[in-house]
């Protein structure tokens, strides 16, 4: 499915993808700036969440909760150096659970993921408007 969108239209989109999706693996790519935090902020919401949705840059894991308090996981890989760091923070086991699991940089631990996960390629087309490739 590809969607072109303007950020004034990111949650639609979010909800799209949660009603298409059967998998809750979302692996995200994108330039720098595409839009992916600001997609997962919105596919967060509309799982239910109400809590602030901030970048994992530093921390590379966020969870949220949805409205039953199941957990939503965060990952940005981005400064991940290797798989070994991942084993470490225990990334493997929570891609092993049954909840929804949002990871940018995906590319840092493809060894991990296995074969259900949906791919969200983010493309910059014009100031303002996106396009997704959603599979």
């Amino acid at each position: 499915m590809n969607i072109e969108y303007g950020l004034n239209e990111v949650d639609k989109v979010a909800q799209k993808i949660i009603e298409e999706s059967r998998y809750k693996i979302v692996l995200f790519e994108g330039n720098l700036g595409a839009g992916k935090t600001t997609l997962i902020k919105s596919l967060v919401k509309a799982l239910g969440s109400t809590e602030y949705v901030s970048s994992p840059t530093f921390s590379i894991l966020n969870e949220y909760q949805t409205a039953n308090g199941e957990p939503i996981y965060h990952m940005d890989l981005y400064r991940l150096k290797n798989e070994h760091e991942a084993f470490d923070l225990g990334l493997d086991e929570i891609l092993e659970n049954d909840f929804w699991k949002f990871i940018e940089w995906p590319d840092k631990i493809n060894n991990l993921i296995g074969s259900e996960y949906h791919s969200a390629k983010i493309i910059s087309t014009k100031e303002n408007i996106r396009l997704l490739e959603f599979s």
